[in-house]
């Protein structure tokens, strides 16, 4: 083998080894970041109001009964926008992410290396999503918290903060009773849509992670059904 070849090859190995130890250095911060609690002589109150936080494993959402007395999100986020319009929902979740992925990708497998390398790098516009459930079961992946009135009204504005004010614009979800909507905020790779979730909780005065840019580091702080 040529010289030059040998020189590329070494060059290139060299940089798939930085980029792997890229990876792992940022798997174990958000290991560590997420492990530091917020609030934390929180403790969930016997009576108050249910939310569930969920996951897919990946991404993050907070499932919020519909109508409370603090707090009804049907002009929010109105049955009507949906492309089937659900009027039996009894619950909304919903999360924050970056627009590009979330409208143009939907499944991981579309997921193409130069988007990962554009939120990497510059990051993305915010959006916000939000589907309609009917009763929602707890489950591993779906797990009740108990907030007080007061913490469910901090959350109530914690998530007003990322819906922009003025005319709301609509995009398609990814069925009949899910929509996405244009929020503020930007996207990036320490500011995630998992670490939108633990940071509305904070603002809740709820026990969760400094820093979660992963799912598990959000869920670690939600005990699961009976447990």
């Amino acid at each position: 083998m040529a010289a030059p070849a040998r020189r590329l090859i070494r060059v290139l190995g060299a940089i798939l080894a930085c980029l792997v130890v890229a990876v792992l250095l940022f798997a174990l911060a958000g290991w560590i970041g997420s492990s530091i609690p917020r609030n934390g002589d929180w403790l969930e109150p016997a009576d108050g109001i249910e939310i569930m936080v969920g996951t897919n494993g990946v991404h993050t959402e907070l499932v919020l009964p519909l109508v409370t007395a603090e707090k009804d999100w049907r002009p929010v986020f109105p049955a009507t926008d949906l492309p089937v319009p659900r009027t039996d929902a009894t619950h909304v979740a919903v999360s924050w992410g970056e627009r590009e992925v979330f409208l143009n990708t939907p499944t991981w497998g579309d997921l193409s290396p130069g988007t990962v390398l554009r939120i990497i790098g510059v990051g993305g516009e915010g959006l916000i999503h939000a589907s309609h459930y009917v009763r929602p079961a707890p489950s591993r992946d779906n797990r009740p918290l108990t907030l007080s009135r007061a913490q469910y009204r901090r959350l109530v504005t914690a998530i007003e903060r990322a819906l922009p004010t003025g005319e709301r614009v609509r995009h398609d979800g990814y069925g009949p009773h899910d929509v996405f909507y244009d929020a503020s905020g930007r996207y990036t790779a320490t500011n995630t849509c998992n670490q939108w979730t633990s940071n509305t909780l904070a603002r809740a005065g709820v026990r969760t992670g400094w820093w979660t840019p992963f799912a598990g580091g959000v869920m670690k702080w939600v005990p699961e059904p009976g447990a």
